[in-house]
């Protein structure tokens, strides 16, 4: 809300008592009958007196309201400029976070995203937290090296793929673990928009018991493989999407592992 500057606030909030203590004045001598005074019973001073003094309350009153609209504004301002400084804060946290995320380490990067997943957690707006979710995501949706497998000739980029997997990992527990926490709590991710488009899972995902609802959320183009078992998607996972999105959502995760991330015999 824009705030007036203090000149006008209580030029206008002065005109408004004056109004209204004239207002009051006018309407208790009409009462009384004062078109009349010449011509009957006269206003006694006692009674005159009495309508002055009722007259400067009021406008006693209309210097606390004066009082009441500079300390409101006060408030206000000071309400404003923390949450200037809470994003100001942010922002600084959000480039550190980020900028760790991009580093060639993978311990460097697992920082960044416990740091991002913290970030969207203490976030003054909403719009702050979905930016840190949207970055998330959008890492997720990055292409990677595929696992080059044992071979000893290749075993440090095995390393390296297994330590970015890891991250990749640490990402989607942590989405999970988030949407899993009631709605309108701490930490909850419930109600943000969640973007997987185009995400390849190499591992098993685990959004049991997990509430996505109030946000939009996409899962296009999403691909996986479960290594270590059978499901890509465990049963125990809520969904609560658009009507247009569950009905495809269930299908795709519905077939086997195998077809889910493309075979040629199944559907891709």
């Amino acid at each position: 809300m824009r705030l007036w500057r203090v000149g006008r606030a209580l030029v206008v909030t002065f005109a408004a008592a004056v109004l209204v203590a004239g207002g009051v004045f006018y309407g208790l001598v009409y009462l009384l009958d004062f078109q009349e005074i010449d011509s009957k019973a006269k206003l006694d001073a006692a009674t005159l007196f009495d309508l002055v003094k009722l007259s400067f309350g009021v406008v006693a009153g209309a210097g606390a309201l004066v009082a009441l609209v500079v300390a409101y504004r006060r408030q206000r301002v000071d309400e404003a400029g923390a949450h200037r400084e809470a994003t100001r804060l942010h922002t600084e946290r959000f480039s550190v976070a980020v900028d760790k995320l991009g580093s060639d380490s993978p311990a460097v990067r697992l920082g960044g995203v416990h740091a991002l997943a913290g970030l969207a957690d203490d976030a003054p707006d909403d719009s702050l937290r979905q930016t840190c979710i949207d970055v998330l995501c959008a890492y997720l949706q990055l292409p990677f090296t595929p696992d080059p497998g044992d071979d000893p000739a290749h075993q440090e980029e095995h390393h390296r793929y297994l330590a970015l997997r890891k991250v990749r990992h640490t990402i989607l527990r942590l989405i999970g673990d988030h949407y899993r926490r009631p709605k309108g709590t701490r930490r909850s991710w419930q109600g943000c928009d969640l973007d997987l488009t185009g995400v390849t899972v190499d591992g098993v995902l685990d959004f049991g018991g997990a509430v996505f609802s109030g946000g939009g959320m996409s899962f296009d183009n999403a691909t996986g493989s479960a290594p270590d078992g059978p499901d890509f998607l465990p049963p125990a996972a809520v969904l609560l999407l658009h009507r247009s999105l569950l009905p495809p959502l269930a299908d795709q995760y519905r077939r086997p592992a195998v077809q889910r991330c493309g075979d040629p015999h199944g559907e891709p």
